[in-house]
């Protein structure tokens, strides 16, 4: 009888263990998570794309639809939600059960200020639970850690596409300047010098006229926040230095005055400027000949300049690495672009928004969104210049967009001699990049045009600019600054 039970108990835990391997291999493959192709789920995705951006991606969820969705049981419905700010301020309203308010998308592009206030709230998914490791390290580094929000254990933040910044130029009338004046391409490489280059362009388009004090803008830029971030970065002070959660606020007196040097001081005499809503719209009606902006603007620079006497010529562009400081020991170039974040779910939403972002972050299919859109591939094998080149040469991407693809190809060789930078979620983190983009871009704007008052008046330039260039007015600045950044981090 005794042997009869031992049987029976053998047989019974056989079963089990039969069942529960049974079941394991049934949950791996579990169908994917629930998913079937019969009965096919349907994922929201809300983007900020415009343009080429957003007429390759949609030919992408297309795609995907046709075909790994439509095998899987997946179904991606892609809508763009306006402006990058657009989109944060409906998902906030949705946080905040706003009347009238939509309902939450099961994925979104965000930058990490708006991921973190999501995450804080406890309405992100770890996407990483769905990915292996390997799927996971052929992401390049900083993009993977960029997404964790200071925390080890969960991806918050799925890399997409990313861009970072470097200098446009006007080719045709740089060379016409440069012949005439023997200015030095080389001067482009630094801060100093494109403030050395934009003097003496100032004063050579003045010297054309018999109007006196009435040169030409040489040069602008998108993205205050960047020059005072980045260029405090490589001066060797971090602005905002997030450490275990924890923000410390660094704002030196000495970094600040050689950023205020180098671009308040050009801006008021005339030599920098910004009319615009982008510099690219400034470049295109001669107000300015070189500017430093996003590789994913570079679609956007001009291949013709209009000027105010209505005269229209071609003009060839030139691309080259984003400028940084003489004292810098370091060069530093902005890591940027959202990503995509996965609001938390069940399971099934979850699973098919990730398959559906590995499927467009393969090597090929991202690099041929990527080169089309001035952005940087987001995987480690497309992030080759030999990778680009051969994708450009076998017409996988359209040979019209010439200055994104060069865009692209500088922002890879600067790589090799720069560090990315990304900037780090904190309280406050929203409020103190605006104050960063404005105050001293605005403050220069205010004091060009009472200098040019003073100028009218018959004050010669070199007083009216003297009477702004001053300690006091700096230190004001500063103060004004510093309070501003304390009162919202």
């Amino acid at each position: 009888m005794l042997k009869n039970f031992r049987r029976l108990s053998i047989t019974i835990v056989m079963l089990l263990i039969n069942s529960i391997a049974f079941t394991g291999c049934k949950i791996d493959t579990r169908d994917n998570y629930g998913l079937d192709k019969d009965n096919p789920v349907a994922v929201e995705v809300w983007h900020y794309y415009n343009g080429i951006q957003k007429i390759e991606f949609d030919k992408m969820v297309e795609e995907f639809n046709k075909s790994v969705g439509k095998d899987k049981g997946i179904i991606v419905e892609a809508f763009n939600q306006g402006s990058v700010s657009e989109l944060t301020d409906k998902v906030i309203d949705i946080t905040k059960k706003k009347v009238g308010a939509e309902k939450m998308p099961d994925a979104f592009m965000a930058y990490p200020d708006t991921a973190y206030e999501i995450e804080k709230l406890g309405l992100l998914s770890d996407f990483g639970k769905y990915m292996s490791e390997n799927e996971k390290n052929k992401y390049i580094d900083s993009y993977i850690n960029e997404g964790k929000l200071d925390t080890e254990d969960k991806l918050t933040i799925f890399p997409v596409a990313k861009s970072t910044e470097i200098l446009m130029v006007n080719k045709t009338d740089w060379e016409t300047f440069s012949r005439e004046t023997n200015a030095d391409i080389s001067e482009f490489n630094t801060w100093e010098g494109i403030a050395n280059l934009a003097k003496k362009y100032y004063d050579w388009t003045d010297s054309k006229t018999e109007a006196k004090d009435d040169g030409k803008t040489f040069f602008g830029r998108d993205a205050m926040a960047n020059y005072m971030i980045i260029g405090s970065q490589e001066l060797g002070e971090e602005i905002f230095k997030v450490t275990n959660g924890k923000l410390e606020v660094n704002i030196n007196e000495k970094v600040m005055r050689k950023l205020w040097d180098n671009f308040y001081v050009p801006y008021i005499n005339g030599y920098y400027g910004a009319y615009g809503r982008f510099r690219s719209d400034d470049a295109k009606v001669g107000n300015i000949i070189a500017l430093v902006g996003s590789t994913s603007g570079a679609g956007y620079f001009p291949d013709s300049v209009i000027t105010n006497d209505d005269q229209n010529y071609k003009i060839e562009s030139m691309i080259l690495p984003l400028p940084k400081f003489k004292d810098s020991k370091v060069a530093y170039m902005p890591q940027q672009g959202a990503g995509m974040v996965v609001i938390k779910s069940d399971y099934r939403h979850e699973y098919a928004v990730t398959e559906f972002l590995k499927w467009f972050t393969d090597s090929d299919r991202n690099a041929k969104f990527s080169i089309a859109a001035g952005y940087l591939p987001v995987k480690k094998e497309a992030n080759h210049s030999e990778f680009i080149k051969g994708k450009i040469n076998n017409n996988d991407v359209l040979d019209t967009l010439k200055n994104s693809q060069e865009a692209v190809l500088q922002a890879i060789d600067q790589e090799s001699t720069y560090k990315f930078y990304a900037s780090k979620a904190f309280n406050g983190a929203d409020q103190a990049r605006d104050i960063l983009e404005k105050s001293m871009l605005e403050k220069a704007k205010i004091d060009r045009e009472k200098v040019k008052a003073l100028l009218k008046k018959g004050i010669s330039r070199e007083e009216a600019i003297k009477s702004f260039n001053t300690d006091d007015n700096f230190n004001n600045w500063l103060e004004d600054l510093r309070k501003s950044i304390n009162a919202v981090t």
